[in-house]
């Protein structure tokens, strides 16, 4: 007699419909991969940082689906490095002057942070009612000036800055220390302030009181200024804020100040850095369509501004990946 043939057709089709069953199973949102969850430290509401954040977060989450990134409002650039170092976030944009001194350690110890990528750049100056007789950093000693909140970074940017001229805000100026960003603009247009210090490319404070009912005048350092501030403080580099930029602002505007960067806990994983870089290099153009600012915030800036040994790995992997590293 033959041998009785095994694996008959009504085997085959219960192996058939198991392959078929874990695949569908597979595939089933109930067991697919949850996104590694990002906690990134932005600033206080209505500051450059918190909507820089908010709409950074938006992109790099429709554009890396294994990411979920939340931000958190938090007081500044200064909370923001303090989180990093505790690893109680995994990202926190920090202000040039401020990230300068944590990572080379000036008056404290070197902070182990690495950089995701740059920002923005960050040129510091003053903002005016456009029908203020004040003409000049001069003409503002004396008055009651908003020089942002206690932890913001862009005070390090006004004392080094002033310093540069022999001034400082509190001996020089009636400082005004503010509780939360969106206050400061609101003092120049009430008259409790007569200029708002501040810094960057569409920067919501000094979009607000240009587009106040009197607009707004720009008072940066004069250019011989520039030169004796950069004499002091040689780590301030000349930068330009594009004629345009706010409304009524005709020309160029050049004054001084650093890129600020995006920088990550210490353990932050290989992956998680990568994916975030990622994300943002393919969603450039969706964030600079967003905000003014978005159009810096490139892979190719950062890797022009920011040393490679100050990058984090899992960037330094993607950057090398698109040719932007060696």
């Amino acid at each position: 007699m033959k041998p009785r043939p095994t694996g008959g057709s009504g085997e085959m089709k219960s192996v058939k419909a198991l392959i078929v069953f874990l695949a569908v199973l597979a595939a089933s949102p109930v067991f697919a991969a949850e996104p590694t969850p990002v906690s990134w430290a932005t600033a206080t509401k209505g500051g450059g940082f918190q909507l820089f954040g908010k709409n950074l977060a938006e992109v790099i989450n429709a554009t890396e689906s294994q990411l979920q990134v939340d931000t958190i409002a938090t007081r500044g650039s200064r909370q923001n490095l303090e989180l990093l170092e505790a690893g109680e976030v995994d990202v926190g944009q920090v202000e040039g002057n401020a990230a300068r001194i944590a990572l080379d350690g000036i008056g404290r110890p070197a902070a182990d942070l690495k950089v995701l990528s740059v920002m923005y750049p960050n040129p510091g100056m003053f903002v005016v009612r456009g029908d203020s007789p004040y003409e000049s950093i001069e003409h503002l000693k004396g008055q009651p000036i908003a020089f942002g909140t206690q932890a913001s970074g862009l005070r390090i940017l006004a004392n080094d800055v002033l310093d540069g001229l022999g001034l400082h805000p509190e001996k020089d100026f009636r400082q005004i220390i503010l509780d939360k960003a969106a206050e400061g603009p609101q003092l120049v247009l009430n008259g409790q302030a007569e200029a708002l210090w501040g810094a960057g490319i569409g920067w919501p404070g000094f979009v607000a009181v240009a587009d106040g009912p009197a607009g707004g005048r720009f008072i940066p350092p004069s250019r011989e200024q520039i030169a004796q501030i950069r004499r002091k403080h040689p780590h301030l580099q000349e930068m330009k804020v594009p004629a345009g930029t706010y409304k009524g602002q005709l020309e160029d505007i050049h004054s001084l100040g650093l890129w600020s960067l995006i920088l990550v806990k210490p353990d932050l994983d290989d992956e998680t850095a990568y994916r975030l870089v990622r994300a943002i290099h393919l969603g450039q153009h969706e964030f600079a369509a967003r905000l003014p600012q978005g159009q810096y915030t490139r892979a190719a800036n950062t890797t022009r501004v920011v040393p490679e040994e100050r990058l984090h790995s899992g960037a330094i992997k993607y950057y090398q990946e698109i040719g932007l590293l060696p």
